[in-house]
């Protein structure tokens, strides 16, 4: 499937801000099931793009302005071709053993709660891996409501599934601390998503892998109740959303900040302009 992403980001200050510094994590690399035909990466400020990879292999772009800033646009656009793969990842870059990815981190913490969810919903810890992963992403579906509004970036899993509510964030979140707490390694991909109703999107989309011996990586998006198919564009892999995070950086003054996102996910080429 041929996916055309467009996703703009613009910031406004209501002072000018005196300097701007920004991490972007926003562009996808290839791999088996997803290969990037072109990818662009704009400011509308004279910046320079220093582009490197995060600790996990991610695709980063570092960027600083000097003001005054009174707006800043950021805008992102491609053409991903991808096929289905039945939720696995494989030949994607692999910088931790797989250990690394039951470390747990203060978004992803199981309570008492999310391991007893877990352990029965999936017969316990010690039971077949993908059965107990296919249960977990099905529970959270129908058990949680998609609610925006009710969780922001700083809301832990523990907060989410006592609520029962959230975005696709903390979905992802729930589900990698119910696998971690039956001892499969888990992860938080970010990127995005062909919905089916409409093109236009208020943010990009947030699933979750999961480690199951002798397949690999699995994509499981809770948030649907489905695994990853051709309708996903994988951009990020990390511990949680602060490390996966598509933009975050710092500034000096600038008052009070608003933030306008809009994403466009559609099927079809892109011609990118020169």
């Amino acid at each position: 499937m041929r996916l055309n992403v467009r996703h703009e980001t613009i910031y406004r200050y209501a002072a000018p801000a005196t300097s701007v510094i920004q991490q972007l994590r926003l562009t996808p690399r290839g791999h088996e099931g997803q290969f990037v035909r072109g990818w662009r990466v704009e400011i509308d400020a004279d910046s320079r793009l220093d582009r490197s990879e995060d600790a996990y292999g991610n695709i980063m772009h570092v960027f600083s302005i000097d003001g005054p800033v009174h707006e800043l646009s950021i805008m992102v656009e491609g053409d991903v071709e991808t096929s289905d793969m039945n939720g696995v990842v494989s030949t994607g870059v692999e910088r931790f053993p797989l250990q690394f990815w039951l470390r747990e981190t203060p978004l992803t913490r199981p309570d008492p709660a999310i391991v007893e969810f877990a352990r029965d919903i999936s017969g316990g810890e010690g039971g077949e891996t993908l059965p107990a992963l296919h249960a977990i992403n099905a529970a959270l579906y129908s058990g949680m409501r998609f609610s925006p509004g009710d969780t922001h970036a700083g809301t832990t899993a523990t907060q989410a599934f006592k609520a029962g509510s959230g975005v696709c964030q903390d979905f992802a979140h729930v589900f990698i601390s119910a696998a971690r707490a039956l001892s499969i390694p888990a992860r938080y991909v970010g990127g995005y998503y062909l919905r089916t109703d409409r093109d236009e999107q208020d943010a990009g989309h947030a699933w979750a892998e999961a480690h199951v011996a002798g397949v690999g990586w699995i994509g499981f998006d809770p948030a649907h109740g489905v695994c990853a198919t051709d309708r996903y564009v994988r951009v990020t892999a990390a511990p949680d959303y602060l490390e996966a995070a598509p933009i975050r950086g710092a500034r000096i003054g600038g008052g009070q900040e608003t933030l306008a996102v809009s994403v466009h996910v559609s099927q079809g080429p892109v011609i990118l302009e020169e």
